[in-house]
């Protein structure tokens, strides 16, 4: 019997130990921790998203670029929508009554997956529609009115430059579930470049629901509601009236014109031509199909996504790797008899008429391409390789320290890297050992395999402003909220001594100034800024040559430099030339003389684009 009795006594202690602990966790459930009644709640919340303004782009000198606007979509949660006068939705919201039974269909047809979410019923209303809805937003229960704001652009300057904004796709918000349906993105240009520092944070507001799903008061006043944080705003290195008159222009040309303070190596100006014209971007759904399709490519921004034959401005570069290598003096003559023949057959690689011989400054003056024949074969044949693979390899390795054949890390997106070709690609071509200057004698003068964007070639012209350096060109301001890389502040050294580039300037400075001499860039000229330039017609397999043309100014302590890239467009004195200098003249004087008058309504009306 006693053992009977301990027995019954220890079930009854077990029995209260259960019963405490039962206790306990319920009043830790119930009174301490308040997360099981929140996640509770939550089947009786409904969250509010507020979107935040995106962030705002202005040119250097504080002109505003990109804005926002004020529109309104229109949200429903379908399940809280009783009967409906689709008719009179319809009406107030500006859309038709089709519209308004599809979407009524398809919420009663996933009804269960839908729940109770609130959804986007119709997006971008502009606010005189919201207005009208809000007066009558009582006669349709479920429906309700959110904030949004769209991009606008108060200044054509930079479609290409600025990108557009889109809704997020389901393969980006695969790769971003940071982003929800209906987000918008910065998909091309600086609005993708920027687009952590642009699109701000996301805040909300949660309601309680009754027990038939109406929104009734804040839930907890507020407590656990969060404010949306507005995008930083983006200072950009672009002059806004220089952007504006480049795009003018280049209207009507296929190519490029870039220009870059050369002491920093900010971009002042990028056009792409053709391009988009910032009316496009506010709406730029409703025109993609047609800008896609459209053969002459305004989506591609040939600045950074392009890659050309340089043409004759290369030269300049030879004949500095030759004074470097000391296969080259400044005095040193050669003879140009129509060209350089190249083998023992007769082949020659062409020149036009000019007087012969010449010296180095004459040479960068008429661009004679015999003359660079004779220095490039000078530094593959140079004694102190032991063939022509070594001397090739080291000339490459001096080319590529100018930004050349590699990406030269500017901020803007989509940026190629151009093409200077290896000693293993020719070996592979032409088999090793089996390959000398007669066979590649065409990068004499910037043809054959070398490619460079517009971009390279103006951060060239900007090398040849600072005598031997460039700053990383870059399209973005340090601002609040917003840093830059360290290494748009550092200084790229090339491979040649500063002290050999001002062997070479002199010709660059006669090319355009001394008039009457047989410079070929002579159309440049404009008294007073001491513009230097090269010009360079780059042969095209397609079509017409390509027109290129390089310069900066003025010959000390340079403001700007500017590379002119026209396709299909003959030499670089025709088109290239004119359009660089016109834009110099404008940025330095800040308008064009009466004695290039005549040129500038030559170069804004002529259409080239067939």
């Amino acid at each position: 019997m006693e053992q009977l009795n301990n027995r019954y006594f220890k079930l009854l202690i077990g029995l209260g130990v259960v019963l405490a602990i039962l206790l306990g966790r319920l009043f830790y459930v119930q009174i301490i921790n308040e997360s099981y009644k929140t996640d509770a709640d939550n089947n009786s919340m409904s969250r509010e998203m507020i979107y935040p303004p995106r962030g705002i782009i202005y040119d250097r000198n504080g002109k505003l670029l990109v804005g926002n606007r004020i529109c309104y979509d229109i949200m429903v949660t379908p399940r809280a929508v009783t009967e409906l006068d689709t008719a009179a939705l319809a009406h107030v919201l500006d859309t038709t009554v089709d519209f308004v039974r599809d979407k009524m269909k398809y919420y009663r047809t996933y009804r269960s997956r839908i729940g109770w979410q609130t959804l986007v019923f119709l997006k971008q209303i502009e606010p005189e529609t919201y207005m009208r809805f809000a007066e009558e937003q009582f006669r349709f229960p479920g429906f309700k009115g959110q904030e949004r704001t769209l991009r606008e652009y108060p200044f054509n300057a930079g479609g290409n430059l600025l990108g557009y904004t889109s809704e997020v796709s389901a393969e980006y918000l695969a790769e971003h579930p940071e982003y929800r349906a209906g987000d918008y993105y910065g998909r091309t240009g600086l609005e993708a470049a920027r687009e952590q520092e642009l699109r701000g944070k996301k805040g909300w507001r949660i309601f309680q629901r009754d027990s038939r799903g109406r929104t009734k008061d804040s839930y907890k006043d507020g407590e656990y509601d969060v404010e949306a944080e507005p995008g930083h705003d983006i200072v950009t290195t672009i002059d806004a009236y220089l952007q504006q008159y480049g795009q003018a222009l280049m209207a009507g040309k296929k190519g490029s014109l870039v220009a870059l303070e050369p002491s920093t190596g900010e971009i002042l100006s990028m056009v792409s031509s053709p391009g988009i014209d910032v009316d496009v971007l506010a709406d730029f759904g409703k025109h993609y199909g047609r800008l896609r399709k459209d053969k002459n490519m305004p989506l591609y921004n040939r600045a950074v996504s392009a890659s050309y034959p340089p043409g004759s401005v290369f030269k300049l570069i030879n004949g500095l790797i030759g004074l470097e290598d000391e296969v080259l003096q400044p005095w040193m003559q050669y003879p140009c008899n129509g060209g350089y023949v190249y083998t023992s057959s007769g082949r020659k690689l062409g020149c036009h008429a000019h007087r012969s011989p010449l010296n180095l400054n004459d040479a960068i003056m008429t661009s004679c391409n015999g003359y660079f024949c004779y220095v490039f074969k000078s530094i593959l044949e140079n004694p102190k390789f032991e063939n022509t693979e070594e001397a090739y390899t080291h000339w490459r390795e001096m080319v590529m320290s100018f930004g050349f054949g590699q990406k030269l890390g500017s901020d803007f997106p989509s940026e190629l890297s151009g093409n200077i070709p290896s000693a293993d690609y020719y070996n592979r071509y032409y088999h090793k050992g089996r390959w000398r200057f007669p066979t590649i004698v065409s990068l004499s003068i910037g043809q054959g395999e070398i490619l460079a964007t517009p971009l390279q070639i103006a951060n060239f012209a900007a090398i040849m402003a600072n005598r031997g350096y460039y700053y990383i060109p870059h399209v973005v301001k340090a601002s609040e909220g917003v840093e830059i890389d360290p290494k748009y502040y550092q200084k790229q050294y090339t491979l040649v001594d500063t002290l050999q580039f001002a062997k070479v300037i002199p010709g660059m400075w006669k090319a355009v100034n001394a008039l009457g001499e047989g410079g070929t860039a002579n159309v440049a000229h404009v008294p007073g800024l001491d513009i230097c330039g090269k010009t360079g017609t780059a042969q095209n397999p397609h079509g017409k040559d390509n027109s290129v043309f390089i310069c900066f100014a003025p010959r000390d302590n340079p403001r700007i430099a500017v590379a002119a890239y026209i396709e299909n467009a003959g030499f670089g004195a025709t088109w290239a030339g004119p359009i660089a200098a016109l834009l110099v003249e404008k940025y330095l004087n800040g308008e064009i003389g009466d004695d290039h008058r005549d040129l500038e309504r030559r170069v804004l009306t002529t259409r080239l684009i067939p």
